[in-house]
């Protein structure tokens, strides 16, 4: 299949392809800045995160699916997003809800069809929206017809090289290395032999549900570009590409000193199983692909790194246009270390001229409010990190229901608990199922409009979410709702938000202050202590009321220079 293709159906931001103009509501400096001279639309795009299951059901089921996003799309255009990312949607058994994935070419019924994702993808391109998609190359379903022929197949089979297989005596018990999974136990699973014996070993470094893939194998690179193909060829505008340092492993597969229980965890200079070298060389024929697509496609990597340096070597020129920044999402609340993941970030990334990525929550990790101390402590400093998030140079990337200042679950009940965290550590780890409850849309008890006929949601929601939802908010000009609103409305249209540089200001104790040119500066008070402000014209927004011009603990404030 020849890489040339068509002119995409993606509209640049705002304009409607039924009449050919732009918007009013969407025309503004953020659009003009898209129009100039080599700015990818990227560099400092808003990108809000939708957890498929959890957003909006449009069929009544209790989950979440694609007619219920496509139903909710005005309030993502009214929210000020540039795009949105769907997580997996693909035909899967849902060991791992949808990162296990059996089909890459198909969309579950569970989630709808691929008529669904087209009408979708339409109506967002209509409303000035890109659509980004989760790719899952690490590892497939169990239930995938590849690893079905593997099981069929003899020892030492072509079929079989599609994925990591070990042989091993019958009568040894030991497996091939000492991996674990990162979502606990052991990272290896044995098949049976045709006599009934234990036969060859297979490796996940997630559920023994999904296999990890052989990135040696030329078949296995062939498919997935031509998986690429397909959603591109359907008008995606890019792929978040999950797990994007775990394609390949050491040769020999060598034991690790570190334990791997997550590839957030410390080791990875070291290991054998995260960030090894020929990954590169995949992405740069990704980035090949993509940029042989008409209309700015791009792709953002999910990589755990060893720090910015490693980070930045997945963004360079040739390779992937984004990576997640993990380091923003992990700071404690801290000027201190903000300061840090800040310069180093905007260092690495400057090296090879990409942009950086600042993200606070997400389906994998505890939402920030809670981390932030919860109660109305946590939501005043999510407040604050909001708006700083925003004024820093680059992306940033929004998880559903933040804009509503939802906390983490943590009361759940354990036969509630879905995620395979949950059963693979024995029990004893909750898992990430805290932060992917469906966030609540109207009314003042469960499912809150998440299931327009009242049918309980795959995860029960909290009987005091009533004042969080969509609903109750809307009209409240002092809500989390309205907050968010102002600050994305604001970056869309103040010249010197986005894309670009900063520089630092004489700051006080627990306090941050940076301008960003022309005529913004962003001051963060990480302390308990009002702190007075510099001179400025006025106040553009804050995240909590100003005591005169001090801005008190926990807050902060952009002003107009």
């Amino acid at each position: 299949m020849s890489d040339a293709r068509e002119p995409s159906a993606n509209p640049p931001r705002g304009e409607n392809p039924a009449s050919g103009r732009r918007s009013e509501q969407r025309n503004t400096a953020s659009d003009a800045r898209e129009q100039s001279a080599g700015t990818k639309w990227w560099r400092d795009a808003v990108v809000y995160e939708t957890y498929v299951r959890s957003f909006a059901d449009g069929n009544g089921d209790g989950v979440g699916d694609l007619p219920g996003i496509r139903s909710r799309l005005p309030y993502l255009r009214d929210l000020g997003v540039d795009a949105l990312w769907l997580t997996p949607f693909y035909t899967s058994p849902m060991v791992d809800h949808g990162y296990d994935v059996a089909d890459y070419r198909d969309v579950d019924p569970l989630f709808g069809t691929l008529e669904d994702f087209d009408a979708l993808l339409t109506e967002a391109h209509r409303l000035g929206l890109r659509v980004i998609i989760d790719v899952v190359p690490n590892h497939t379903s169990s239930r995938h017809p590849w690893f079905q022929d593997a099981l069929a197949a003899a020892a030492g089979s072509s079929a079989r090289e599609r994925y990591v297989f070990r042989a091993a005596a019958p009568d040894d018990p030991a497996p091939p290395n000492n991996w674990t999974s990162a979502f606990g136990g052991p990272a290896w699973s044995r098949l049976e032999g045709p006599d009934g014996r234990p036969g060859d070993w297979y490796l996940h470094l997630f559920a023994p549900e999904q296999p990890d893939l052989n990135w040696r194998n030329t078949e296995v690179r062939r498919e997935f570009e031509e998986i690429l193909r397909f959603w591109l060829d359907r008008g995606a505008d890019g792929f978040r590409v999950d797990v994007a340092m775990g394609l390949f492993k050491a040769q020999g597969l060598p034991d690790t000193t570190h334990p791997v229980h997550h590839p957030s965890q410390e080791g990875f200079r070291e290991s054998p199983i995260w960030g090894q070298p020929e990954v590169h060389d995949i992405y740069r024929r990704w980035r090949q692909i993509l940029d042989s697509f008409r209309g700015q496609r791009m792709a953002v990597a999910e990589a755990w790194t060893a720090g910015p340096e490693d980070l930045a070597r997945y963004v360079r020129s040739d390779e992937l246009h984004q990576a997640f920044n993990f380091s923003w999402l992990k700071a404690p609340w801290s000027a201190a270390a903000f300061r840090e993941v800040i310069d180093d970030s905007l260092a690495a990334t400057s090296l090879v001229g990409a942009t950086t990525t600042w993200v606070l929550s997400s389906h994998d990790a505890p939402r920030h409010v809670t981390r932030y101390g919860g109660g109305s402590l946590g939501l005043r400093r999510a407040r604050a990190a909001l708006l700083t998030t925003l004024a820093l140079p680059g992306s940033a990337y929004l998880y559903q229901g933040e804009e509503l200042g939802l906390p983490e679950v943590t009361d759940l009940p354990e036969e509630a608990l879905q995620d395979p965290i949950w059963r693979r550590s024995g029990y004893t780890q909750r898992g990430r199922d805290g932060c992917r409850v469906p966030i609540p849309w109207s009314g003042a008890r469960p499912p809150y409009g998440f299931s327009l006929d009242g049918t309980r949601p795959w995860l029960p929601m909290p009987e005091d979410w009533g004042e969080l939802s969509v609903a109750a908010q809307d009209r409240d000009p002092d809500s989390t709702l309205s907050f968010y609103r102002r600050a994305l409305r604001i970056r869309r249209e103040h010249p010197a938000l986005g894309d670009g540089t900063l520089r630092w200001l004489e700051a006080p104790k627990d306090t941050l202050v940076f301008a960003r040119d022309p005529g913004l500066v962003c001051v963060l008070n990480c302390g308990e202590n009002p702190v007075r402000l510099p001179d400025h014209r006025r106040v553009l927004l804050a995240s909590s009321p100003l005591d005169g011009d001090r801005l008190s603990g926990n807050g902060a404030v952009w002003l107009a220079m």
